[in-house]
């Protein structure tokens, strides 16, 4: 049975005989070797990888070892469970991948971060995103992380964008944020997961122009 295909696995897929870890944090202090940061980052992209190929509920952490090489000992060095694993893996590739623009412009600002949030989800990243939004309803834990590290850090950014136009003058005090932040993430999801039109910067333009920055002045 190859990698990819292994066996499916509970949110809280235990190695047999490897005891529960309380945090990263206690392991890494618990050792006598510093964490190698660019393997770190290797098995994230291998649990991304194979998350992409075969959804959260198949995906083990023996899968994820074999796809990156290595030793399942050592992934469950940095992460107690695929839960885990699967989360900070979203949250770093989030961190690294999205940014918070400050141009000075509530629309040059919104353009620069649907621009890269649509890019994110249109790439490999996004497909990893993906296959885990099709199980939120099923698995609670998931659904809270994923809120947690992934979606509710985006409406903070969109958020503060706003918050400085409404400062600057760009944006009515009225304005409906709460509904323009929602609008902004939504748009592009249903998009791309949903009718799976193009995620392009004509669309990004499109929902900028005709559907956020009216709702904003």
């Amino acid at each position: 049975m190859s990698a990819v295909n292994a066996p499916m696995s509970s949110a809280r897929d235990e190695q047999p005989g490897v005891p529960r870890m309380g945090s990263a944090r206690q392991v890494a202090a618990g050792r006598g070797r510093p964490r190698d940061a660019s393997r770190d980052a290797a098995l994230r992209q291998a649990a991304m990888e194979v998350l992409a190929q075969v959804g959260y509920r198949a995906l083990t952490m023996d899968a994820v070892a074999a796809h990156a090489r290595a030793g399942k000992a050592t992934i469950y060095r940095r992460w107690e469970s695929k839960l885990d694993l699967v989360i900070d893996t979203c949250n770093q590739l989030v961190q690294r991948n999205i940014p918070e623009p400050d141009q000075g412009s509530v629309e040059a600002d919104l353009g620069e971060f649907l621009t890269a949030f649509a890019t994110f989800l249109t790439g490999p990243v996004g497909k990893a995103a993906q296959a885990l939004v099709g199980e939120l309803p099923h698995e609670p834990e998931l659904a809270h992380a994923f809120r947690e590290s992934f979606l509710l850090p985006q409406r903070d950014v969109l958020r503060r964008i706003i918050e400085r136009g409404v400062r600057r003058g760009e944006i009515r005090a009225d304005a409906p944020v709460d509904t323009v932040v929602e609008l902004a993430g939504a748009g592009l999801m249903y998009r791309l997961m949903l009718i799976e039109e193009p995620l392009d910067a004509r669309f990004v333009d499109r929902i900028l122009h005709e559907a956020l920055l009216p709702l904003l002045r």
